[in-house]
């Protein structure tokens, strides 16, 4: 069947509309799930000094497995989550069928620092955790934004989220801060462009392949309906695997983050220890600041709880199930690794300036 094809000013003024209606989503989804929110959280962090407790509970608890513990884990996680999860998936799925494929190959899909650093910079703003970051990175990658811009974008939300370290100056201490913002830094410029060496060189064949047919959104069909089609593909995709893997890791918690004494505070292993149950486990955003500020009551010391402070929100398990699919193994490898090693660096930092 022939169709009549659009002039090019009527192209531009739909793409304009467009990127228009995903800004406005966008900003009326994170001032009311993130923004709003978290100017009140700032004031009381600011006079009480605390932003709540710990979602781990009490440290002395018991350390065994239990359905009834991941249970418990998974209903208070998903209720402090619920709302920014379903903007991330929503987000995540315009993405794909409102932005201009070739706009964002332009800005963000070459391997070099410059779409790095707008990736990066880009997350600022959105202040999601990581496991609600991954949709948008999923969809990111489905546009054909580079490896390195993607990582960014997903890292940089809740490692240099704003909001956090706002709460974390008044809570814990302008030097837990510095090593937030100094290893969070290297985390989402220096690691997520790194990674883009973990992919193939591109060929001039396969850019040819990628920017054809990326001049506009896919317009197969009326817009509700591709929508529909996206975010239906992104649920069924992550919505049981999310649950799933929150579920293990509220159950295995305690082996994650074994039992704390006065004895062994600031040792080696308890620094590599926490690195890795940390770079494993899932919270949501902010959480990190009652955990440690409740383990360090209870006798921990400064460098394991440093390598928390990374570990902790930058990637986890359940993240990392949810963006397997949009990138190679290779990669996420590389950003587990470097994600534990940076904790082992920043506890140690920790245990020479806490």
């Amino acid at each position: 069947m022939n169709h009549i094809s659009e002039s090019p000013s009527t192209n531009n003024k739909k793409t304009v509309w467009f990127v228009i209606i995903f800004l406005l989503i966008a900003i009326a989804g994170l001032a009311y799930v993130k923004w709003v929110p978290y100017y009140g959280k700032s004031i009381i962090a600011s006079t009480t000094h605390s932003i709540g407790e710990s979602i781990l509970g009490n440290p002395d608890a018991p350390n065994h497995f239990t359905w009834r513990g991941a249970w418990e884990y998974a209903l208070v996680y998903f209720n402090s989550v619920w709302k920014a999860a379903i903007l991330g998936i929503v987000i995540g799925s315009l993405v794909q069928v409102l932005i201009p494929a070739n706009w964002l190959m332009r800005v963000l899909g070459k391997t070099n620092f410059g779409s790095t650093a707008i990736a990066g910079l880009s997350s600022l703003p959105g202040m999601m955790c990581t496991c609600c970051a991954a949709p948008v990175a999923v969809g990111l990658r489905k546009k054909n934004v580079s490896v390195g811009a993607s990582l960014a974008f997903w890292l940089g939300n809740p490692t240099l989220n704003p909001a956090v370290l706002i709460f974390m100056t008044f809570v814990l201490s302008w030097k837990f801060t510095l090593l937030r913002v100094i290893f969070g830094v290297i985390l989402t410029f220096g690691v997520s462009y790194w990674a883009n060496r973990f992919m193939p060189k591109a060929t001039p064949e396969t850019a040819a392949e990628l920017m054809e047919g990326t001049e506009e959104p896919d317009e197969s069909g009326p817009f509700f309906k591709r929508w529909m089609r996206s975010i239906g593909t992104m649920i069924l995709y992550i919505v049981p695997a999310y649950v799933i893997s929150v579920l293990l890791m509220g159950a295995v918690r305690g082996f994650l983050f074994p039992h704390i004494d006065f004895t062994a505070t600031s040792t080696w292993l308890m620094i590599i220890l926490f690195a890795i149950g940390g770079m494993l486990f899932v919270i949501p955003t902010a959480a990190e600041i009652p955990i440690i500020q409740t383990f360090m009551a209870f006798g921990l010391g400064g460098g394991p709880a440093a390598a928390l402070l990374i570990t902790l929100p930058a990637i986890s398990l359940p993240s990392l199930i949810l963006v397997a699919r949009s990138f190679p193994r290779r990669v996420l490898y590389f950003v587990s690794g470097s994600v534990v090693g940076l904790g082992i660096l920043c506890g140690i930092a920790g245990m020479l300036i806490l």
